[in-house]
């Protein structure tokens, strides 16, 4: 984009999976939203870690559910993501999975040298050495889940209510029952979010408030 043009149209695409550079842009994606929506890259050693845990699952389990909000590379333009939209059809089975295969090859590569006490970095070896299983009453009655992050230029605009209805109609298709997501207690502002496109609370715990809707067939 050269000085005083416009940026170019974003669009919702197929997240390329088999992609190493996309992945990357992902696992980047996801460090700039995780501070409450805010860019963690100040807070955390292990930059690769955080993807490993909370983008790199879904695309090696569903790729066939992920999409991204990026630019339309038809007009000449580099697609480069701006966000994603990431989803399990049965998050049961996929956090049975991960714990066969994809927690394994991450923890072999989890660094050695010990984390500070109370660190973002020590948080996030504490997830890796004990995944947190969702509860069993809410995988029952809303087994899909979704994983949502856009950075600000993909903020407004309507660009993640166009990645959640294709997922939603994707996972209809699939004939899934209901979805939910998990939400940091903190995070207010992705939570007006989630409530605006129609989900409600399950659950809470201290850290995590559950929300989820049930998906009617299609029609």
């Amino acid at each position: 984009m050269t000085p005083g043009s416009q940026p170019a149209p974003l669009i919702v695409r197929a997240a390329r999976a088999d992609d190493p550079g996309e992945i990357d842009r992902l696992y980047e994606i996801c460090l700039r939203t995780a501070a409450h929506g805010g860019d963690a890259s100040g807070m955390l050693t292990e930059h690769r870690l955080l993807g490993d845990i909370f983008v790199g699952p879904y695309l090696a389990h569903s790729p066939d559910l992920a999409w991204v909000v990026a630019p339309d590379e038809a007009l000449g333009v580099p697609s480069r993501p701006v966000g994603y939209f990431l989803a399990v059809a049965d998050t049961a089975s996929f956090e049975d999975e991960l714990e066969r295969r994809w927690w394994p090859r991450v923890r072999a590569r989890e660094p050695r040298k010990p984390a500070e006490p109370g660190s973002p970095d020590a948080l996030l070896r504490s997830y890796l050495a004990d995944p947190p299983r969702t509860p069993a009453e809410i995988a029952a009655r809303y087994p899909a889940h979704i994983h949502v992050d856009l950075l600000p230029e993909a903020q407004g605009g309507g660009h993640g209510r166009r990645l959640w209805t294709t997922a939603i109609d994707a996972l209809r298709e699939r004939g899934v029952p209901g979805v939910h997501l998990g939400v940091a207690a903190a995070n207010t502002k992705a939570q007006g979010f989630y409530r605006h496109l129609g989900l409600h609370l399950i659950t809470e715990t201290p850290t995590t408030k559950y929300f989820g809707m049930p998906l009617p067939p299609p029609t």
